[in-house]
């Protein structure tokens, strides 16, 4: 049997409540953000939020990264092969992106 991605169990599901609490909390902070453009405020008002902002999503981007990197890159480690390849390629490609951003 294959498990697809719909259906594998990954590293973060046991934090999946607290990761969509802070996601929702983010989702309020861009409401925020567009209700404080929409009443023209002060530039650097709406920069600090920016800034909160993008130091929320790292912090959800790192603690995915982390748990990545210790259930799924650990698990395929362990079993070796072509899979374990995949998963630290994976996990590389995604620090660069992170670190780009």
């Amino acid at each position: 049997m294959t498990v697809t991605r719909q259906t594998a169990e990954y590293g973060y599901i046991h934090r999946k409540d607290d990761y969509l609490k802070r996601l929702r909390r983010i989702e309020g902070q861009s409401r925020g953000l567009q209700r404080m453009v929409e009443e023209e405020q002060y530039c650097i008002d709406i920069l600090t939020q920016v800034s909160a902002m993008t130091k929320a999503l790292q912090s959800v981007a790192l603690g995915l990264l982390e748990e990545h990197l210790s259930h799924c890159v650990v698990q395929a480690a362990a079993a070796g092969g072509p899979a374990a390849e995949t998963k630290v390629k994976e996990a590389t490609e995604a620090i660069a992106r992170l670190v780009r951003s």
